[in-house]
């Protein structure tokens, strides 16, 4: 695992274990680390073939914490099979999804028919923000001309997806301080600033309103979604489902039925905690809080960064001393008329039986947002399902994914061979 601190003789243990497997495929492979950062296994298999084009696979081997092993009903960090599925912390995020990419790739260059050159990125931080990778690929040293990244989930059981889209971020962390200690309320309450009142004051100034609808400096430059994209939307299960599967509520009337737009393709404010005083009469002397962003595609998250932090500090007490602490992330939106894609859907298709979804991703991947600076089309699938419980207790993994994930790498591997080479 990465998260917590880490278990550094692990993570090098399963970096040079996907590096053995590539050496071991004829391929070349070396354990890559910047600045002390866990090791990246960084390495490439080619075919004879010459000017076969080059397709990047990235996957990440380092997973979350277990979390309470007593809520496990087998032990985290020894996989086991029961009912179809294997459990175990990762099986899903992102061993499950990743392994097949680099399993497929190794069986056909054993045997001579790996039709490209396949590269691999398989990062170990991935769980703590990418750092390491994020540079490496700055430097343009992974040349490719298309990714391949099997880190997201399929519509349900039998309908696979491929990701359009995926938001980024901007998110502060607050810290006020409006005195030297706290003070005792019944001396000075009404007299001084209090900072968990200077802190909710801030974070409802940025906060989204009663039906969830984010402020006009905060959701500048948004793009609407095309015609197709919410035609390819009424393939999933309706908003109001996916919002009452996880015991949720929506937030508004229209919430449900604007589900998908609202996750993936507008921007969403989220206030993520707030730490303050304790349950006594002091008027406490500092506040900590978190508020994020998420960005729609064609934001740019320095702008959207800058407002947050001139909206937080405008709506602050004039006498309290703030610090912000910011980072940024942006949003990535993908041309899925691109060839890389289309060959792409074709050959996820095959594999499964049934034509993907393009869906958009309501989360955050720094990584697309560099592949996608670089010009690489990138394919974003993976067989993970809600029910897979990834960074939860109980991780599991269908055996029916791993199938679907070897049957998928091999299509695209053999799909993606027709792209011309750079």
């Amino acid at each position: 695992m990465s998260t917590g601190g880490g278990d550094a003789a692990a993570l090098e243990e399963a970096c040079a274990w996907a590096c053995e497997r590539i050496e071991a495929a004829g391929g070349r492979a070396e354990q890559v680390s910047i600045d002390g950062g866990h090791p990246m296994a960084v390495g490439e298999l080619r075919c004879s073939r010459p000017g076969a084009p080059t397709v990047l696979s990235y996957g990440h081997y380092d997973v979350q914490a277990a979390g309470p092993e007593e809520a496990w009903e087998s032990q985290p960090f020894e996989p086991t099979e029961r009912d179809g599925r294997l459990y175990a912390r990762g099986a899903a995020d992102d061993k499950g999804n990743f392994l097949p990419l680099l399993h497929v790739a190794c069986e056909l260059a054993r045997s001579g028919d790996l039709p490209l050159n396949v590269r691999f990125l398989i990062e170990g931080e991935e769980e703590v923000g990418s750092r390491s990778v994020l540079e490496r690929l700055k430097t343009g040293e992974d040349e490719a001309d298309c990714a391949l990244v099997f880190d997201s989930v399929m519509v349900d059981e039998s309908t696979p997806a491929v990701t359009s889209a995926s938001r980024g971020l901007a998110q502060a962390g607050i810290e006020v301080r409006v005195a030297e200690r706290d003070l005792h309320s019944g001396f000075y309450g009404g007299a001084v600033p209090n900072a968990a009142h200077v802190l909710l004051r801030m974070l409802s100034d940025v906060a989204p309103d009663a039906d969830g609808r984010v402020r006009p400096e905060l959701s500048t430059g948004v793009v609407a979604p095309t015609p197709e994209e919410r035609a390819s939307w009424e393939r999933l299960p309706s908003g109001a489902q996916a919002i009452a599967e996880v015991g949720a509520r929506p937030v508004s009337a229209s919430a449900g039925a604007e589900f998908y737009e609202r996750v993936g393709a507008l921007t969403s404010v989220d206030v993520n905690m707030m730490r303050v005083g304790e349950p006594r009469t002091i008027v406490p002397a500092v506040a900590r809080g978190h508020v994020s962003v998420r960005l729609a595609p064609r934001q740019s998250a320095s702008e959207v960064g800058a407002a947050l932090e001139r909206l937080l500090r405008e709506a602050a007490h004039a006498s309290a001393e703030v610090s912000i602490e910011s980072e940024l992330a942006e949003p990535v939106l993908f041309d899925t008329s691109a060839p890389a894609l289309q060959l792409g859907a074709e050959a996820i298709g095959r594999a499964c039986g049934c034509a993907p979804a393009f869906v958009r991703l309501g989360g955050t991947l720094p990584l697309l947002s560099v592949l996608d600076q670089r010009g690489i089309p990138t394919i974003v699938s993976g067989f993970a399902l809600p029910a897979d419980a990834f960074h939860a207790p109980n991780e599991s993994y269908r055996l029916e994914s791993l199938r679907l994930g070897e049957a998928a790498a091999r299509e695209l591997y053999a799909a993606l061979a027709e792209l011309p080479a750079a």
